[in-house]
């Protein structure tokens, strides 16, 4: 019986990891490589291009804002997660493959039906995070977040190769099809998840009578109460808020910056992604490590240091499109940095929460990091549309202002990575191995 549990254990694991490998197909094509670029390039065209993306990106945030801790609460008391998870990926496959009809001068549908995968997207997330208290133990959940990130990594170059085999390979092929071949990746990788990992937290319930969204608005007081008790935890969120920021920033726009300052083509684009991709899972496997033998927050704080160095090192590199090689070496430090922070940060509420409530502050700690989505987005979009017309009115020409736009919006990742890092400094330490603080 007991070596029964065991694989079933293994098997729920294992099947975890198979949805990171997924959904980083998404992230990859659609955020990072592809979708992204044609969206501001070809649909819509120049820095109007660049202010729409940042606000098609924000509509989903405050969409995801708005039902995450809701759904989250009906979650946990019913036992819905995979529910969820599968009900929103859907969303997102579907939409991601309607990407496909979208061709230059669709605006409206351009947006539409990016804001819908968006939503089914960082939705599935929460869930998916959610389950990550399933299938670990607070001993090795840094080791097993980290690993699931790096596994992400791996499939998130996979897709992109199979992308680039036939641009490569196919003369004038339709870049449309990439959303073609990110929709089946996602959703084919999604299945192990789907059918074997065990929601194995006992779900509470609710009193009989009781309506299932009165039941989540009372729970979902009781956690803002909750939290307020815990302090610590209480200036991780804020420093999560701030520097997650500066993370989804240079995430979404990261195509854009590459496209806009150096004149990357689209092959150049997936080269560069799939080079993030594979310096990403190198850094989550290690800072996974770092957090489990040391803190989470060493390993965030250490992460967040070479991030904003690597940045920083943009505005060193002659924006003239002959130091390309330059962009990618600074693109691999960031990449190894920026996955290692993603994927301690999930962890660290572990260290942080009472393990009775571990649940309840992870729902929380997604309504900060949904708020993040929205605010850093728009930010970057808004700031470098505003600038590029700055300039432009001051006799710039049209490509030089678009690029000193885009240089202050780098600006503003820069400053949202070293507040949060800033205030991450000050949160007590906290180790797997120590027990929780705060009260």
């Amino acid at each position: 019986m007991e070596q029964t549990e065991k694989r079933l254990q293994t098997r729920s694991r294992r099947s975890w990891y198979f949805y990171d490998f997924g959904n980083s197909a998404y992230a990859s094509i659609i955020l990072l490589a592809v979708y992204s670029v044609y969206f501001k390039d070809t649909v819509v065209g120049g820095a109007e291009g660049t202010r729409l993306w940042g606000l098609s990106v924000g509509i989903a945030a405050v969409a995801v804002l708005v039902m995450s801790p809701i759904l989250g609460t009906i979650a946990d008391f019913t036992r819905f997660k995979k529910k969820f998870l599968i009900a929103f990926t859907t969303l997102s496959v579907v939409f991601t493959a309607l990407l496909f009809f979208v061709h230059a001068g669709d605006v409206f549908t351009g947006m539409l039906f990016f804001i819908l995968a968006e939503i089914g997207y960082r939705a599935s997330q929460v869930f998916y995070d959610a389950l990550l208290s399933d299938v670990s133990t607070p001993e090795n959940i840094g080791a097993i977040s980290g690993k699931g990130w790096a596994i992400g990594m791996l499939g998130g170059i996979l897709a992109l190769l199979i992308v680039l085999a036939p641009m490569q390979l196919v003369k004038d092929f339709p870049v449309s099809y990439a959303f073609l071949i990110c929709a089946v990746f996602f959703i084919v990788s999604s299945i192990p998840t789907f059918l074997w990992v065990r929601e194995t937290r006992a779900a509470p319930g609710r009193p009989v009578g009781e309506r299932v969204i009165v039941r989540a608005f009372k729970n979902l007081a009781s956690t803002f109460r909750s939290v307020r008790s815990y302090k610590e935890f209480g200036k991780y969120t804020i420093a999560f808020l701030i520097y997650n920021d500066g993370i989804m920033m240079l995430m979404d726009f990261a195509a854009i910056i590459g496209g806009t300052l150096f004149g990357l083509s689209q092959i150049q684009l997936i080269i560069l992604v799939v080079l993030l991709q594979l310096t990403g899972a190198i850094g989550a496997l290690l800072f996974g490590r770092i957090a489990d033998r040391q803190s989470g927050k060493e390993a965030v704080l250490i992460s967040l240091v070479i991030l904003i160095v690597s940045i920083a090192a943009i505005f060193l590199i002659p924006a003239d499109g002959k130091d390309v090689m330059w962009f990618y070496i600074v693109g691999a430090f960031a990449g190894f940095s920026l996955s290692g922070a993603q994927a301690v940060s999930r962890s660290i509420v572990v260290q942080l929460a009472p393990p009775e409530k571990t649940t309840e502050f992870f729902g929380f700690l997604s309504v900060a990091g949904r708020t993040s989505t929205f605010v850093g987005p728009l930010v970057f979009g808004t700031l470098t549309y505003r600038m590029n017309n700055w300039y432009e009115n001051h006799g710039i020409d049209t490509v030089a202002a678009e690029k000193s736009g885009t240089l202050w919006g780098i600006g503003a990742i820069l400053l949202f990575l070293v507040v949060g890092g800033a205030l991450l400094f000050f949160v007590k330490r906290v180790s797997s191995n120590k027990s929780k603080t705060g009260e």
